[in-house]
């Protein structure tokens, strides 16, 4: 093997979970030397004959992801320390994709300005006025 991936990267390539500068180290050296595509082709004929490592498995599922809720608990600073340094850890040090896409995608969603949810919740309330009853 003369490249300088590991089977575990080489399994992260194909389930596109690495950083996309990686991801294009690996297509280079796929396009340049045969050993590398041949030892990809085995990993992935491994996996379909349902051959799995315990790591496998376990970044198919990202058991070690935190849920959704954590990182909103995490973005508002409402979480224990332990828990808050795991999700650090798993953002910073692990830079998983997933989750750094979900932590994206709810900052954008609490930098929305008042504004904007201003308006919204006048759009909802003025396409709900005379369907709400009001009791006597």
């Amino acid at each position: 093997m003369s490249h300088r991936f590991t089977t575990t990267e080489l399994e992260a390539y194909l389930d596109e979970e690495l950083a996309p500068e990686v991801l294009a180290e690996i297509e280079n050296v796929l396009q340049s030397q045969p050993e590398a595509v041949q030892e990809l082709v085995a990993i992935n004929t491994r996996r379909e004959a349902g051959v799995h490592s315990v790591g496998g498995i376990w970044r198919k599922f990202r058991i070690s992801c935190p849920s959704r809720e954590q990182l909103g608990s995490f973005l508002l600073g409402a979480m224990t320390s332990e828990v808050r340094s795991y999700v650090q850890f798993h953002l910073e040090v692990v830079g998983c994709r997933y989750c750094l896409a979900s932590l994206d995608d709810l900052k954008s969603r609490q930098e929305e300005s008042t504004d904007e949810a201003t308006t919204r919740r006048a759009r909802y309330f003025q396409t709900s006025a005379g369907y709400l009853k009001k009791d006597d």
